[in-house]
């Protein structure tokens, strides 16, 4: 008898956890869109001030925050997401991904013609899993940030062509010629110079890009 109230109590508690985080996980992605391989997550993570200055200097999608991107790869039942965040390139379960923020995530997917690119870029992205964060934001360093894995990935697939487009980063607050006082900061920590006009690529500009659909706008 009291094995049986405490299975019951157990199958209670697991029902109740499903109830609570099951609304708040597909409120950030509509349930009717089935994720592929080869998809984008676009995330407004809302990190501060950092954060705040890339979205105010970048375009995105219908006017929205994107800071950061991720690259779905679904093997078997599971998905992962693959990513440049943290200390390294990574393999993150969707359930973790989707719990970092509570904004709503849009979804893209290369146009069909594109297809075997995407499957390519991913294959190239989980051979990256374990490279070093790219803090300093410089393309070609051996490292990677979020969206720079995914130029690269892409690219790599493309047959060494562009798939998206590097264009010159700006750390300047816009409509002036002042840096963002958090870049300053950042990049004195770093002791490098900031790296104002050199070629880069941000989530936004993905989102934009002619060759992707948005699932979810």
């Amino acid at each position: 008898m009291q094995m049986t109230s405490i299975l019951v109590k157990k199958i209670t508690n697991v029902f109740l956890f499903l109830i609570l985080v099951s609304p708040y996980l597909h409120a950030q992605i509509p349930p009717d869109i089935k994720l592929k391989t080869g998809d984008f997550i676009f995330q407004d993570l809302d990190c501060g001030p950092l954060c705040d200055a890339i979205e105010q200097v970048t375009r995105s999608y219908g006017g929205k925050h994107f800071s950061h991107i991720g690259l779905v790869a679904v093997q078997r039942d599971s998905t992962f997401i693959i990513e440049a965040i943290g200390k390294e390139v990574q393999m993150t379960p969707l359930k973790d991904f989707l719990k970092r923020t509570k904004n709503p995530m849009v979804v893209g997917r290369v146009k069909s013609d594109y297809s075997a690119v995407a499957k390519e870029a991913v294959q190239y992205a989980l051979k990256e899993k374990g490279v070093p964060y790219d803090d300093e934001f410089l393309y070609d360093n051996k490292k990677y940030y979020c969206s720079e894995l995914i130029y690269d990935a892409f690219k790599q697939a493309n047959g060494g062509k562009d798939f998206f487009v590097l264009e010159p980063m700006t750390f300047k607050q816009p409509g002036s010629d002042n840096f963002f006082p958090v870049w300053i900061e950042y990049y004195k920590k770093l002791g490098i110079p900031i790296p104002e006009a050199e070629p880069g690529i941000n989530p936004g500009g993905i989102s934009i890009s002619s060759k992707i659909d948005i699932l979810n706008p």
